[in-house]
């Protein structure tokens, strides 16, 4: 059950009061990071520079991202530092398919509980680091990511009914993931790029059951995604329904990331700040892919377009999503410096 009378923790009122003060940025792209070091298999495995092998699996490995937490983890940490180090706020864990059911495609299911962990001690060691060189907090959002597979479609067409997954597998795989993103140190808990709502709710149920077993209440992030002009999540929702079928979880943040561009969000944001009664987060693309699946928005152009969602009084939280890097963060970071947050409605 959802229990929302648990006691907040003490990182809860921490960000609800920098939160008053100014927009708070979030991180970007850890995907485009890594591409960046052209990682071979044997990286993703641990098993280069004449070391024994970390991983032994029978699958391969690259492009395995959140594998890196535990064969490159100091790549990982610097990572997350130069984020910190760009102006954000708040970074995120590098777990998003640190899953059961995501991991299963690499055979590396009983790497979960430690991908998790070891993803949130990584990045609480990154912020560490930052607030000690420049004296300002930095927040751990263990992330939490949608999955490979959708509660409310069937992958076969000829098959309507059937589902590939229930609410209660995914409530265990989420569950798993978040009691290891607590064990870890997480701040926060961001369950983002939601195409289908009801693999959120399981996750919701799932944060709250592990926050019961911790004894206090994380900040929850809730983020869905806008898949196409239609305005709508790939399981049909407009930002609005989105809303008020996450809205009893009383997220910290609400908001939309990944798909599009800062430009083709807007309106659906507006329409998510229109009804939404707590802070609104938005982490767009750096622009939309090229032929060859590259983000050529630059960080000035990325910025721009979100400045304009803070001085329209839009968001309450900014960063970048797919393809964005240091240096966008660092000029979104600078562009919303002048704008208050949004204000939540009473």
């Amino acid at each position: 059950m959802i229990n929302l009378r648990l006691p907040r923790t003490e990182a809860f009122a921490r960000l609800e009061a920098l939160s008053r003060e100014r927009i708070l940025i979030l991180d970007g792209a850890m995907g485009t990071q890594i591409q960046s070091l052209g990682l071979s298999e044997e990286d993703y495995t641990g098993c280069g520079g004449g070391c024994a092998c970390h991983i032994h699996s029978d699958k391969p490995q690259k492009g395995n991202n959140d594998l890196l937490i535990l064969t490159q983890p100091e790549a990982i940490e610097e990572i997350h530092l130069r984020y910190a180090r760009a102006g954000a706020d708040i970074v995120e864990t590098n777990t998003f398919s640190s899953t059961t059911i995501a991991q299963a495609d690499y055979g590396m299911e009983d790497k979960v509980f430690e991908l998790n962990r070891e993803g949130a001690r990584l990045a609480r060691r990154a912020m560490d680091r930052a607030e000690a060189e420049d004296g300002r907090p930095r927040f751990v959002a263990g992330a939490v990511g949608p999955t490979n597979r959708t509660a409310s479609i069937s992958p076969d067409v000829n098959d309507p009914g059937y589902r590939a997954v229930t609410f209660d597998d995914l409530r265990r795989a989420y569950g798993e993931q978040v009691r290891g993103l607590i064990a870890g140190g997480s701040d926060l808990i961001l369950i983002e790029t939601i195409f289908d709502t009801l693999n959120a709710k399981a996750a919701i149920f799932a944060c709250f059951e592990a926050f019961a077993e911790h004894g206090a209440r994380l900040p929850l992030m809730i983020s869905g995604t806008i898949t196409d002009a239609s305005g709508r999540t790939l399981s049909g929702q407009t930002p609005t329904a989105f809303w008020y079928s996450v809205q009893h979880a009383q997220p910290f943040t609400v908001g939309l990331n990944c798909a599009l561009g800062a430009a083709a969000m807007r309106p659906h944001l507006a329409e998510l700040s229109a009804v939404a009664d707590t802070r609104i987060c938005a982490y767009p693309n750096a622009g939309l892919p090229n032929a060859f699946g590259q983000y050529d928005e630059g960080p000035e152009d990325t910025a721009r377009q979100v400045a304009d969602f803070a001085r329209e009084g839009l968001v309450n939280v900014v960063g970048g999503c797919c393809g964005t890097t240091p240096e966008h963060i660092r000029a979104i970071a600078e562009a919303v410096r002048p704008f208050a947050p949004r204000k939540i409605p009473a």
